[in-house]
């Protein structure tokens, strides 16, 4: 009986394995879309190699306010179309450079194996569920529709991780959480400890501090909007205590990553904020 039952675990095993396999075989192949700053960042020899982990950005349409960079309109006079990318389309911003950069950082600060390109996932494609981790940039602008929240509500609900960064102030809290209601409306959204196991999996990450955009190397100040100090580092979390959702808010990790090659932009924001990220993918792909 014994025997039978190792030979059973054993064989679904083996179905199990197969079935992943052939699951990711059918990934869809990578893709490159116009960005808001960027549209002819070079692409590494590597791109096309299958591995464990990919950097996925979220796509998402503009809210239709007019703060900031004036959200959904700021897009019409660009003639823009979330679905397509390009100039005005938020989803975009600091696209591919921020990404490549990190995924670069991690290849070499981690042994998680890293594809060298990003993928843009809109989970109106069905799709998200390839990815174990998804990233949104500039969430303060972002409207998630109805059917948008409930495929990003099961794809968290299903294990997925999401990490939310540069949005700034109280109008784009506001805006992100709007549409995070949609998602969790049940959820509560909290401050996360200092002894959470994601400040801790890689690197220790008591002494955090706020990390600005490049705005910084004009201004000299670390935050964007006047009601945007200090930095807020909060979360949602699953029924067994598990974080789905990391919020960075009054922060811009994505800059610290896209400016980590410019001698202009201070080092140690970069290397916060690459460690940070570092954190947030290893826990992702841990629990």
């Amino acid at each position: 009986m014994r025997w039978r039952l190792s030979f059973a675990l054993i064989v679904g095993g083996l179905i199990c394995v197969g079935a992943v396999s052939a699951f990711q075989n059918f990934k869809k192949p990578w893709r490159e879309l116009p960005a808001f700053e960027y549209n002819d960042f070079p692409v590494p020899d590597d791109y096309q190699e299958k591995t464990e982990w990919v950097f996925a950005r979220l796509m998402y349409p503009n809210a239709a306010f007019s703060g900031g960079f004036g959200g959904r309109g700021y897009g019409r006079r660009f003639n823009a179309d979330w679905r397509q990318g390009g100039r005005g389309v938020f989803w975009t911003m600091d696209y591919p450079r921020s990404d490549r950069h990190f995924a670069l950082a991690l290849r070499r600060l981690t042994r998680i194996h890293t594809r060298s390109v990003e993928q843009p996932i809109n989970v109106d494609e069905g799709d998200q569920y390839d990815w174990p981790w998804l990233y949104a940039v500039e969430v303060g602008h972002w409207d998630l529709s109805e059917t948008q929240a409930k495929g990003l509500r099961e794809y968290l609900l299903r294990g997925g991780f999401l990490m939310v960064d540069d949005f700034h102030g109280g109008l784009e809290w506001s805006i992100f959480v709007e549409s995070m209601r949609r998602v969790f409306p049940d959820r509560q959204i909290v401050d996360l400890d200092n002894q959470d196991q994601i400040f801790h999996i890689i690197y220790d990450l008591d002494d955090r501090y706020q990390v600005p955009g490049a705005m910084y190397i004009r201004t000299g100040l670390t935050y964007e909007r006047n009601d945007g100090f200090p930095a807020n580092w909060r979360g949602i979390y699953d029924d067994k205590g598990r974080i789905m959702v990391a919020i960075c808010h009054n922060m811009d990790l994505g800059d610290s990553w896209e400016h980590a090659d410019n001698p202009d932009y201070p080092q140690k924001f970069s290397a916060l904020g690459i460690r940070i990220g570092v954190n947030y993918v290893t826990y992702s792909m841990t629990h």
